[in-house]
């Protein structure tokens, strides 16, 4: 069932927009980014990312900054970043007397461990050990699986996880479809974790396959060429429109059975953009 542009009042309409209203921005944390997250509303929740190119200690520093502004936000911890136990412990406390509540734990892109952690897996083991604070934790998922980890290892490490996670984040999908396939299949094996849905901002097409393609998403791209003209999109310079996900996804949004909690939007950092949006299409279907 899509939602029908003419029948504002409708259930699905009103979950869309609550969907849109209350998504959680990711940042990227670049030299420029604290200036980028005031175009967010104090509000809106934003989670800073953790990479092998800025290390702990940037991500750490765009929280405070955030923070600071007046923000709600959720620090990204990547496990093959964190030396040891020591360095976990540190950066954990350091955000829990910011007053950060909310951690989302996840392996990491760095090629080899930087210190004792390889996984999320270990790392919410350790986490165990010390009153760490986090009144809720989050965990990556794949939908469309990962280019180095095969899918029965993936509901392995997810059935890991979720003895100490509260929700899971999945990875980029364009194809509601191979989604709600994919989270039933995890529902069956066993996996409760409520989702967050990852989606792309409203950014260029072209920047948008560009960064698809590198962050291991290329299927579903592909998917979407195919189904919604993006070859033609990529040509023209278009932007593409996240709210096509949802449509598509219709009632199960509200399926129990699928388990939605809420949105994680990857910006690229295009954080006015992605407002922009938001309000308008919050505006468009309330």
């Amino acid at each position: 069932m899509t939602i029908d542009a003419n029948d504002a009042a409708s259930p699905l309409q009103r979950r869309v927009s609550e969907l849109i209203a209350a998504a959680a921005l990711e940042i990227i944390p670049l030299t420029r980014a604290e200036g980028k997250v005031l175009d967010a509303p104090r509000h809106t929740p934003l989670t800073i990312t953790c990479s092998p190119r800025f290390g702990l200690e940037r991500t750490a520093a765009h929280v405070e900054s955030a923070v600071g502004k007046g923000y709600r936000v959720v620090p990204h911890l990547a496990a093959r970043m964190v030396a040891d136990e020591g360095e976990l412990r540190a950066f954990v406390t350091r955000m829990r007397d910011l007053g950060v509540d909310d951690l989302y734990v996840i392996g990491g892109d760095a090629d080899e461990p930087v210190g004792t952690f390889g996984s999320a897996v270990e790392l919410l083991d350790a986490l165990q050990g010390f009153d760490h604070g986090m009144r809720r934790i989050g965990v990556g998922c794949y939908p469309e699986g990962h280019p180095k980890i095969a899918d029965e290892t993936l509901i392995e490490a997810l059935l890991a996880k979720q003895v100490h996670a509260s929700y899971m984040v999945s990875q980029l999908c364009f194809d509601s479809e191979a989604l709600v396939r994919w989270v039933l299949e995890t529902r069956s094996a066993g996996v409760t974790l409520p989702l967050r849905i990852g989606m792309a901002a409203p950014i260029r097409t072209t920047r948008l396959a560009e960064l698809s393609l590198r962050i291991g998403v290329g299927q579903s791209l592909r998917f979407l060429a195919k189904q919604h003209g993006m070859v033609g999109n990529l040509l023209l310079g278009r932007t593409y429109a996240p709210e096509v996900l949802l449509r598509e996804l219709g009632e199960q949004l509200s399926n129990p059975e699928l388990g939605v909690e809420g949105l994680h939007i990857f910006t690229f950092n295009q954080v006015d953009v992605t407002v922009a949006w938001q309000n308008r299409f919050a505006r468009e279907v309330c």
